[in-house]
């Protein structure tokens, strides 16, 4: 079905569709989680059912269902959710070989159960009906969102990912080296327009390895596979680069350092603050054999697996790093601060700025990977005020910080320790 047949059928139902428009004022600003329940209508799962507590006035949705490729199909579909005083606030369509995936945004009453709205669109010839709360950015239009995070990940290598993440939804998100740290296996090779299985895309990385992307709860349409690969080929033109700015922080005796952002520009600098670190300070960072640590430095500067942050003298020396590590869909953090200069907040001011990071790219938690003995980290992390999780094994504790989107550095107990300046 052309398009012209489809916007003709959207006019023939704006009448009906007119009738679901009434006054409703609160919207919902807040990510419900999107972990899909199963439902007995036959559709894909749903995330929520009833909003708890007193009732609201409406509620915004996401909703994805595939119709017939046939004339009426769309203005069937429309009909049935006027009919229970749903408003149609969007609607993008992604033809496929056999129907038409329709994708909503809804804003619906209040008291309207998921499991209604799913048994109307069926009734009404939708299948493979999935559904999921949405907010307030989620009523910028497609093309715009799109065009904000294609400048995002022009002004930042390290953007990529989330930019994907935030383009296609809750998924995961591999990034596979062409050389793995530490020898093994290359990632499997893919065509430069990359290939897309279902719930799998595979694109190939500016740097000659694999991005994966996978979302099981819903298959991935051609038009998305589009979208996520016209990012990543921006991203390669672009090349290495990294947004400017820094901070100058005054320790409490008095001396300035700086903090910045860092990227494989800064390996050998990062190298020679590993050849003046004592070996326990390189055995609490890497938990292994401390000759392996160099081998492992290019993989950490990269901004195609996460961020880094340096600590810098006024002479240059870095001496302090601090990564953001995208792990699939979890966030780890790493420190390492040269024995000279422990002891003096660096850490501790370090991890706060990571943790902003981590918030502002909505991730839900971040994790740190240390030894039992490493109180320096132990009490960093305990710093922030958050909620903790612990789990030790064999001498290896694993600390889990609960992000809460709401959460600015401002908030994070730690911050002020250091004098600031801003440097453009």
């Amino acid at each position: 079905m052309s398009d012209v047949t489809r916007a003709k059928q959207g006019r023939s139902v704006r009448t009906a569709v007119r009738t679901a428009k009434e006054g409703f004022r609160t919207w919902w600003t807040r990510r419900h989680d999107h972990a899909p329940p199963s439902s007995d209508t036959g559709a894909r799962p749903l995330p929520l059912e009833r909003q708890a507590g007193p009732s609201v006035e409406s509620s915004l949705w996401r909703m994805r269902t595939t119709v017939r490729d046939e004339p009426g199909s769309l203005a069937a579909l429309c009909t049935a959710l006027a009919g229970r005083r749903v408003d149609i606030l969007s609607l993008q369509t992604h033809p496929l070989a056999a129907g038409t995936v329709d994708e909503f945004l809804l804003r619906a009453p209040g008291e309207l159960m998921a499991s209604e709205l799913i048994h109307a669109v069926s009734l009404a010839g939708g299948a493979d009906t999935w559904l999921e709360r949405a907010d307030a950015h989620d009523l910028v239009d497609a093309p715009t969102r799109v065009l904000g995070l294609a400048a995002r990940t022009a002004l930042d290598s390290a953007e990529l990912p989330l930019a994907l993440r935030q383009l296609l939804g809750r998924c995961t998100i591999r990034q596979l080296p062409a050389t793995p740290v530490g020898g093994g296996r290359a990632a499997q090779s893919v065509p430069v327009e990359g290939a897309l299985e279902d719930t799998v895309m595979r694109l190939r990385a500016p740097d000659g390895g694999v991005i994966s992307v996978e979302r099981p709860y819903l298959a991935f349409t051609p038009t998305e596979f589009a979208r996520a690969r016209a990012l990543v080929e921006l991203d390669a033109r672009l090349g290495p680069r990294l947004p400017h700015g820094e901070d100058v922080l005054t320790l409490p005796e008095g001396n300035e350092i700086t903090v910045r952002r860092a990227d494989e520009r800064d390996l050998e600098a990062a190298k020679a603050m590993h050849e003046r670190c004592s070996s326990r300070t390189l055995g609490l960072r890497y938990h292994g054999p401390v000759g392996d640590a160099d081998r492992y430095l290019s993989h950490l500067l990269s901004p195609r697996f996460g961020r880094t942050l340096a600590v810098q003298t006024a002479s240059g020396r870095i001496v302090g790093l601090g990564h953001l590590l995208w792990d699939g869909d979890e966030t780890e953090v790493a420190l390492m601060v040269e024995d000279k200069w422990q002891r003096r907040g660096i850490g501790g001011e370090l991890l706060e700025r990571l943790v902003s990071m981590a918030v502002e790219a909505r991730c839900e938690s971040v994790y740190a990977v240390t030894q039992a003995s490493n109180t320096g980290m132990v009490g960093a992390m305990r710093g922030l005020g958050l909620p903790l999780d612990y789990q030790i094994e064999e001498g290896t504790l694993v600390i889990t910080a609960r992000l809460d989107e709401s959460a600015s550095r401002e908030e994070l107990s730690g911050a002020g320790e250091l004098g600031r300046s801003e440097a453009p």
